[in-house]
């Protein structure tokens, strides 16, 4: 069996196993900050200290300290946000703790510790400290006013971890400390998700953007709705340079999406995306 026949099989048997329980009742719940959900990180290296993006009204702006570091960009990301929003809403505390070996918490992450250049040690090291190091601005532009907000994600980062070696265990906790406002935003308003989801389709940031968007966008559509193509690329893929490009990429991530999601209802119109109201991924409790 071929890499792509076989992550098709591992999608579906994961797809097989959330429709059999509901996240609740498994136990599989977690959480996505929600301004993450409406503007995404970059899928690939952007390459610059500065990235942008938009949906409608709403802005998000991420900055690099420095090009040096550079900004997060791919899977590993998401998932360490994913970790983060859970966390964050189930401890209530902005210190969380990471553990003291670099492959403990990669189980969390459900990654599997590679070695060598593009292995995910290496990624996994580069991604925390684009990802730790990152500010973000978020504002909203409106005939009625205009609203904005600054921080960093994490105010302090603390990891002991030893890339060369990452099942062994260090003599200090690897921790992170949440900027304050950050942290009441992900309390506050996180996006609830299926956990189970996140794993069948980390291989794509693409999948799971959509994924997480598409759990928020039906907890409370009330009316179907058609989202225009240009809108969509600008939320989702402005780094490609043409519609019918992002269309197709677009549309391949939402099938691995309804695999694990078949609930929603969404289809392919005229100029655009369909969404009808559908049953919520996440059961409201």
């Amino acid at each position: 069996m071929d890499t792509a026949s076989r992550n098709l099989s591992n999608l579906i048997s994961d797809a097989l196993a959330i429709e059999e329980q509901e996240a609740f009742e498994a136990g599989k719940v977690g959480f996505m900050a929600r301004m993450l959900v409406q503007a995404t990180m970059p899928h690939s290296d952007p390459k610059s200290a500065t990235f942008e993006r938009v949906n409608g009204n709403f802005c998000l702006t991420m900055s690099a300290p420095s090009p040096k570091i550079g900004l997060p960009y791919g899977t590993i990301p998401r998932l360490l946000l994913s970790w983060i929003t859970t966390e964050a809403v189930r401890t209530k505390e902005r210190e969380l703790i990471l553990g003291d070996s670099m492959s403990g918490f990669m189980r969390q992450l459900d990654l599997v510790p590679t070695g060598g250049r593009w292995g995910s040690v290496t990624r996994l090291k580069d991604q925390t400290k684009r990802l730790f190091s990152a500010s973000v601005s978020c504002y909203t532009d409106t005939e009625e006013g205009y609203q904005n907000i600054n921080f960093h994600l994490v105010k302090r980062s603390s990891l002991w971890w030893e890339p060369k070696n990452p099942g062994q265990q260090t003599l200090w906790q690897s921790s992170i400390l949440l900027d304050e406002d950050f942290f009441e935003e992900i309390t506050n308003r996180p996006v609830p998700i299926d956990m189970r989801a996140l794993k069948a389709l980390k291989r794509s940031p693409l999948a799971l953007d959509i994924y997480n968007w598409l759990t928020y966008r039906m907890s409370y559509l009330s009316r179907s709705t058609t989202i225009p193509w240009e809108a969509l690329q600008m939320q989702f893929g402005s780094a490609y340079a043409e519609k019918r490009v992002f269309k197709y990429k677009f549309l391949e991530a939402m099938k691995k999406v309804q695999l694990v999601y078949p609930e929603a209802k969404v289809s392919e119109s005229d100029g655009g995306l369909l969404l009808i109201p559908s049953k919520p991924h996440i059961a409201k409790k």
